[in-house]
């Protein structure tokens, strides 16, 4: 009945991949609030507020896209750009919280996968969204060559953002509230990397999984544009 509903008001083809997002988010809270009510545990309650440091710079790509339709100043969008840079890395970062999953035991670990598989799924598509709008940002401003490179660069810096996030236990806004003690972790990564062969490798592996989503993605939707008649 409720496929039938949709397909009577064409209500598929007016739904943006923005409502399909929330649609997703919305399915993966439900997940949550069943899990809550039946065990009585508050386990995966962190999961929210993951999802929406993921949504930040979603939205900071978003007002930034808005505001380069009227104005395009330089010194704005860099300064939001590296804004934007401090919280994408919280994009991806969310997959790593699949961990938890042999930690509790409180529900059927095929549950708590779905339940973190999806809150993991909306991050990603999250920081896909909000690199390929950066991207486009760059492109109106600098060329297409350049914003190749960043988005590149921008892939190794979630990596490197997901091992601080982690392993160091570092948040985006420790960059401001602890500045000296991440500084020093990070200079202790960068000049000894025989040291942290480990983190290095994690690092990597990560960074060319991301391109490789991103990039797939990206061509993905390239390749099923309509064909002008």
């Amino acid at each position: 009945m409720l496929f039938k509903f949709f397909l009577r008001r064409n209500i598929y083809s007016l739904l943006t991949i923005k409502h399909w997002l929330l649609i997703s988010c919305g399915f993966s809270c439900l997940l949550l609030i069943a899990r809550v009510l039946i065990t009585g545990q508050l386990t995966y309650i962190f999961l929210l507020w993951n999802l929406f440091l993921a949504f930040l710079p979603f939205a900071i790509t978003e007002w930034l896209w808005e505001l380069m339709q009227r104005e395009r100043s330089k010194p704005t969008l860099f300064a939001f750009v590296f804004t934007w840079l401090l919280f994408v890395p919280n994009s991806f970062y969310i997959l790593t919280d699949l961990f938890h999953l042999e930690q509790f035991h409180s529900a059927p670990k095929w549950f708590d996968l779905l339940l973190i598989f999806s809150f993991a799924w909306n991050g990603l598509v999250l920081g896909i969204l909000s690199v390929r709008k950066a991207e486009l940002i760059l492109e109106t401003v600098s060329g297409r060559g350049f914003s190749l490179f960043i988005v590149f660069i921008v892939m190794w810096l979630n990596a490197f953002g997901i091992y601080i996030g982690r392993y160091l236990r570092y948040n985006s806004w420790d960059i401001i509230m602890q500045p000296f003690s991440l500084f020093r972790e990070m200079l202790e990564l960068l000049l000894h990397p025989a040291r942290n062969k480990m983190e290095w490798g994690m690092i990597m592996v990560y960074a060319m999984f991301m391109t490789l989503v991103y990039t797939t993605i990206k061509k993905l939707g390239e390749n099923f544009q309509p064909v002008n008649q």
